[in-house]
């Protein structure tokens, strides 16, 4: 069944994951190869009326991938507003870290995505956090040359 389960969540088969999810809820925080949940990968794919329905099962919102990376930080970078604000509306917590010790806020702002960061601010994220190589937010978007968002990360310092 687990495995049924990832390849409808990769062909994008609402009807087939609730199929599955209804007669097997415990499904919801299985893993894949890569440590990917069904949220996770749901939400890598920016399948975002998906991840509505998996989200609605018994599962560690914040459960993260074999790098470390939540469900949230991936849709911080990849700049799925909807996404963010419905993982965060869930209860996903903007300040956990990867195992390189980034948040979905750091990521958001390497890859300059400005709506995701304000949302992000908006519940809370902390822009004082540091990865392991002891950048915060802001320093990754003055690398990348994001005045703006440097600007909105050092006003929530």
């Amino acid at each position: 069944m687990k495995k049924e389960l990832f390849a409808a969540i990769r062909e994008n088969d609402e009807k087939q994951v609730t199929s599955l999810l209804d007669e097997n809820p415990s499904l919801a925080s299985e893993t894949d190869e890569r440590g990917f949940t069904p949220l996770l990968l749901a939400s890598y794919f920016g399948f975002e009326r998906l991840s509505e329905i998996i989200i609605q099962y018994p599962q560690d919102i914040d459960a993260q991938d074999a790098s470390g990376n939540t469900a949230l930080m991936g849709v911080s970078f990849k700049g799925h507003e909807g996404l963010a604000s419905l993982l965060l509306k869930h209860g996903a917590n903007p300040d956990k870290t990867n195992f390189n010790g980034s948040t979905a806020l750091i990521f958001a702002a390497t890859f300059g995505k400005e709506d995701i960061i304000s949302l992000l601010l908006k519940h809370h994220a902390n822009a004082s956090i540091a990865d392991d190589s002891g950048n915060t937010a802001a320093d990754h978007a003055k690398m990348r040359g994001f005045s703006n968002i440097v600007s909105l990360l050092e006003s929530k310092k």
